[in-house]
């Protein structure tokens, strides 16, 4: 029978009788037995595998003692900055340090190190020399080959190089770790192999400094580290071939020289079937913060402590977003009997008040692949799946969702369902009429608490190009039929659209067409995303370079702070500490001081603050 947590001291591991750990997991997290938590879902992953796993989370890093408090590993050390790339935990968007962490207990700040992979890898190895080191997360995963990092204004090396590791495991990682955890215990038990460690496992980089020894496979050579960080164009050639070449059944192996090391992407892992993902998800987690943190919560288990993960993936192709660089384009799904049964657990849980609070995952109404290709050979090289326009073999489905919904809502004990991860708009507009109608009338009666987040993020054509999203008139049908739907049910309920500044593509003219589309939509967003470029992603290719990498067409990128700061003016120009920067944009594009009128009575978005408290007052029942 499994702990109920995975031991974090020797105290624990002796409750267990164990003598050592076959496999440590290093983690800048504090240590959440949940599967949110990449930690605990790769622990339980080899626990049930029947490894013995140790936890050391948030070790002190300044030397190598804190990571000998469970003893030296038997079969290797596993290294992970997190659930976030340890730079966007601790930076926002301006640069500027974080008060707070939200992967910490208490929320505390300062818990980890900036690039918390390359020093705890480094600690790790001056701790016991001879246990190989294997990194693996979104950090890990996101900057696997030579990439550019927005903090240092600057290309880097692979972190594989940089941390001096035996592998790196990108994307989920669940299958891979365990075929690599067999492959040490059989190496460990005497039995030899024709390659070095890891070398013929889908979802691995390791290094070599000798091209010959590698197993025959197809290959291609991308630019190497020493040109892409002086030459923009091969930057460009470089990330284009890597988005291409991440296909799981027929992507080919990818080599990158940095300074004489060759680093080897091996073809990413095979997605999990429903019944892998079930199985994964079924593992016996507890589900809560390690008690060694006594009542200092977690705070990002809030937002998912009463949630459903239904799938992984995504398919929608934004390019500001590197989720399909990490978890790729195909959609893996769970079954609706292993939603209803951990569903069934929430409900025992202290603390549940009848409400999920999410049924989803990236996009929680992709529930399929896009199409029954992707299924058996991947996702196109050139083709994406809704952008410019849905493609012509995309299937369109929302019975299975609904389905799966309306079992969830029927659950004795559960009062509300709802969908907090997002819906595709432009996906759901593909559907047929009457059914997409259907759909969003069902959602908006059971499964929608006064506003819906949706996420058109701009409104000019070019940066929406740019960001690989919809037409604005895609939004604005989709918006027409959500408040019809709303207004049949006799609901008051909004949409809250997501919105993003500074992205590569937006100067001050684009930013003014977002302006004034607020104007016209009454609304005064009360949070906006200023763009980061992370590794991994397109649009931070296209930040770096300065141009599009699909097109090599050049680019408008704000860089400054100034500009920075105006266009999220311009997009909450109601705060009063905005206006003066408002009157700049607005000047800096010959338009002085004028902006459009805004109709009265227009009710798409949601209110603003000010606006919801007069209501009210006046007598006015609040839905959200």
């Amino acid at each position: 029978m499994a702990a109920t947590f995975l031991p974090m001291s020797k105290a624990e591991m002796a409750a267990l009788e164990w003598d050592a750990c076959d496999f440590i997991l290093v983690t800048g997290d504090a240590y959440v037995d949940h599967p949110s938590f990449n930690a605990a879902l790769i622990g339980r992953t080899l626990e049930a595998q029947g490894y013995r796993v140790g936890i050391i989370s948030q070790p002190r890093w300044q030397d190598a003692q804190d990571f000998k408090r469970l003893g030296r590993p038997r079969l290797g050390w596993l290294v992970t900055a997190g659930n976030l790339d340890s730079m966007v935990n601790h930076y926002t968007a301006a640069k500027k340090r974080r008060s707070e962490d939200a992967y910490t207990a208490g929320g505390e700040a300062g818990k980890r190190p900036d690039r918390a992979t390359i020093v705890y890898a480094q600690r790790c190895r001056q701790a016991y020399k001879e246990p190989p080191i294997i990194i693996g997360g979104i950090e890990a995963s996101l900057r696997r080959f030579a990439h550019y990092d927005y903090w240092d204004d600057r290309v880097r090396r692979s972190i594989l190089v940089d941390a001096k590791a035996d592998l790196l495991i990108f994307g989920m990682g669940e299958a891979t770790i365990g075929h690599i955890a067999d492959e040490l215990k059989r190496r460990r038990s005497g039995e030899t192999f024709p390659y070095p460690l890891g070398q013929t496992i889908a979802g691995v980089c390791f290094l070599t400094t000798d091209r010959s020894t590698l197993p025959p496979e197809a290959a291609l050579e991308i630019p190497p580290f020493e040109q892409v960080s002086s030459d923009k164009r091969a930057y460009a050639q470089a990330y284009m071939a890597q988005e291409k070449e991440q296909n799981p059944f027929a992507g080919k192996r990818l080599i990158q020289e940095h300074d004489g090391v060759f680093l080897v992407q091996n073809r990413p892992a095979l997605p999990l079937s429903t019944e892998e993902l079930d199985r994964v998800y079924g593992l016996p987690f507890a589900r809560q913060p390690h008690p060694s943190y006594t009542d200092r919560g977690v705070p990002a288990l809030a937002e998912v402590e009463f949630s459903l993960t239904a799938q992984r993936g995504c398919f929608g192709g934004c390019s500001f977003c590197a989720l399909t660089f990490h978890q790729g384009r195909i959609i893996q799904a769970r079954s609706d009997d292993s939603l209803v049964q951990e569903a069934e657990q929430l409900i025992k849980q202290p603390g549940f008040k009848g409400y999920i609070h999410d049924v989803g995952g990236p996009t929680a109404n992709f529930r399929q692949p896009a199409c029954a290709k992707q299924a058996k050979h991947g996702a196109c090289r050139d083709q994406q799946c809704l952008f410019p326009e849905p493609c012509r073999q995309l299937v369109v489905d929302h019975a299975g969702y609904l389905r799966l919904l309306r079992r969830l809502r029927a659950l004795k004990g559960v009062k509300k369902v709802f969908i907090r991860s997002g819906l595709r708009y432009d996906y759901l507009m593909a559907d047929k009429p009457e059914r997409r109608r259907q759909f969003l009338r069902e959602i908006c009666e059971h499964h929608v608490s006064g506003q819906l987040k949706v996420a058109p993020e701009h409104a000019s054509p070019k940066v929406l190009r740019m960001m690989g999203k919809p037409s604005l008139k895609v939004y604005d049908a989709f918006q027409k039929e959500y408040m019809a739907a709303n207004e049949a049910l006799g609901k008051k309920q909004y949409l809250v659209p997501y919105l993003m500044s500074s992205h590569p593509g937006c100067g001050l003219p684009e930013a003014m067409e977002m302006f004034d589309t607020l104007q016209t939509w009454h609304h005064r967003p009360e949070q906006v995303q200023d763009f980061i470029p992370t590794p991994g992603s397109l649009s931070t290719c296209m930040y770096y370079t300065g141009f599009d990498p699909r097109t090599m067409e050049p680019l408008t990128v704000p860089r400054t702070t100034r500009e920075k700061a105006m266009q999220r003016a311009l997009l909450q120009p109601h705060l009063p500490v905005n206006r003066s920067l408002v009157y700049a944009a607005l000047a800096a594009v010959g338009r002085g001081s004028g902006a459009k009128k805004t109709p009265k009575n227009h009710q798409s978005a949601a209110p603003s603050r000010e606006r919801r408290r007069s209501d009210k007052n006046k007598g006015g029942k609040r839905r959200f």
